[in-house]
């Protein structure tokens, strides 16, 4: 038996904060132990179910789905101070996560783009401040506001992997580590043509329209709040 592991990487990042507060989400050396940790898990769950004599001889590969961070020039919305997009912190960490990556043996580096559709966004806390009359419009500042980016083409090269790993017979087992419905089409391939479909959605609730499309939910970290099982603190 092969598996193969699908993580939505925007996902992954926003849900680390929850389910493992211990890892550093700005050191991308962290995050990969932690995403090595997650794939484990996983691989001795499914070991369990095949017996097989060593749960890292399971892994067909461990794909990583996020985007090439932006990196254009522009100005903050409210002092006009410029700002250069490629050096902001989330963008030098996303490079250097994927580069850690891409060196890590079984993982492959999925990467859409990232676009400008909207120059600002008002944050919503900041929205409702100005909708009650805490605030007024000339006490906003440039912490008030977030770039309009967004990603692209991020879930279709995952819904083609879950396609071709399918169709391939690559993997008898695909786990997705996602919280995004989007994946539900590639799933009823998937699931037509005899490979079974994991959802790992990290502890979030799973609706339950989802499940008639999946074949089981196991999350490959503890409850949030709980310690790491002695066998997940590292790689062996």
């Amino acid at each position: 038996m092969k598996v193969a592991i699908l993580i939505d990487g925007g996902y992954f990042l926003k849900r680390l904060r929850s389910v493992r507060p211990d890892v550093d989400r700005a050191d991308a050396g962290q995050v990969l132990k932690a995403l090595q940790q997650l794939v484990g898990s996983h691989l001795r769950r499914q070991n369990e179910l095949a017996c097989a004599p060593n749960f890292w001889s399971l892994l067909y590969r461990c794909f990583f789905y996020d985007a090439v961070p932006y990196s254009n020039r522009g100005h903050r919305p409210v002092s006009g101070a410029a700002i250069n997009f490629a050096r902001e912190p989330q963008a030098v960490f996303r490079r250097k996560l994927h580069d850690q990556l891409r060196r890590s043996p079984n993982f492959a580096v999925r990467l859409g783009e990232v676009r400008l559709e909207r120059s600002w966004i008002l944050k919503e806390n900041a929205q409702k401040d100005l909708l009650t009359g805490r605030r007024s419009v000339s006490d906003l500042d440039d912490d008030d506001f977030v770039p309009g980016l967004r990603q692209k083409a991020v879930d279709m090269r995952l819904g083609l992997d879950v396609a071709s790993l399918t169709l391939k017979r690559q993997a008898d087992t695909l786990v997705l580590v996602t919280g995004d419905s989007d994946f539900v089409p590639a799933a009823k391939l998937a699931r037509r043509e005899g490979v079974r479909v994991i959802l790992d959605p990290l502890w979030l609730d799973v609706p339950s329209n989802l499940f008639e499309h999946i074949d089981g939910v196991w999350s490959g970290f503890p409850r949030p709040g709980a310690p790491l099982r002695p066998e997940e603190t590292g790689m062996d």
